[in-house]
């Protein structure tokens, strides 16, 4: 098995997604919905993903680098119309990370992403979306306290430091709020049940 080579086709793959976001910045368009190109190639990088774990498993540091482990985790981070395979992805994520051969920050932030899905409190503080009121705030979580305490555990800031860092983040991407609030909600709970997160 020659990982060098799977290595730099995963790093092929993350290359490939950030072009595309970069070029969605350029031209204003992050953040006003989901972009179909985008759609599209982070379906496909989960497909070529999918069949390169069922050949070699995991791909972990101690395998493909830490370059190509920390894309495995974006591009699996990126698969959000793959419920399946996010969470097929999460159980061996967290084997790796049990094994020390992946970072605990990834799983986190793939645990979180899977929870806001399901329409259940994340535990991290790591998923964003605009309110009502217009400003990027985190998802639902279970309490501020327990979400500093395990973000510390892990080494992160405390999560008011961090929506800082996303609404500054935000407004150097030029993302704005949406204007109908209510009308995006309904689109993303439309968009969870089509896809198959929730019923």
């Amino acid at each position: 098995m020659n990982y060098k080579d799977i290595a730099k086709r995963i790093i092929d793959l993350k290359n490939a997604d950030l072009t595309l976001r970069n070029k969605l910045i350029q031209n204003e368009q992050l953040g006003k919905g989901y972009n179909e190109e985008m759609k599209t190639l982070h379906n496909q990088n989960a497909k070529t993903l999918d069949e390169i774990i069922d050949m070699i498993g995991y791909p972990t540091i101690d395998k493909v680098g830490k370059e190509a482990n920390e894309a495995t985790w974006l591009i699996i981070q990126h698969s959000i119309e793959q419920p399946e395979f996010m969470k097929k992805c999460q159980i061996l994520l967290e084997k790796a990370v049990n094994e020390k051969k992946a970072s605990q920050i990834s799983l986190a932030y793939l645990t979180d992403r899977i929870a806001v899905f399901e329409d259940k409190p994340q535990h991290y503080g790591t998923q964003f979306d605009w309110d009502k009121n217009g400003e990027l705030s985190p998802y639902p979580f279970d309490s501020l306290s327990k979400v500093n305490q395990r973000r510390k555990a892990l080494g992160l800031n405390t999560l008011n430091e961090q929506i800082q860092i996303m609404r500054a983040q935000a407004k150097n991407e030029n993302e704005s709020a949406p204007t109908d609030f209510e009308k995006r909600k309904q689109e993303i709970e439309h968009w969870k049940k089509t896809v198959g997160w929730i019923q």
